[in-house]
């Protein structure tokens, strides 16, 4: 049960997280990955609002 409640949301601060110090490490293909990375959280946010109004 609680590994159900909180596997999305410890996955997406994972993500957070790598694409922060991806961030911060480098330049080049790095930056597209720390954008890649640090979009999950937000096209998680859009799916479940968009969810939550239909």
């Amino acid at each position: 049960m609680i590994r159900s409640t909180f596997a999305i949301p410890v996955v997406l601060g994972l993500l957070s997280l790598a694409g922060l110090v991806v961030a911060l490490t480098g330049d080049g293909w790095r930056d597209i990955l720390s954008w890649a990375a640090l979009s999950a959280p937000l096209l998680a946010v859009l799916w479940a609002a968009s969810r939550r109004s239909s």
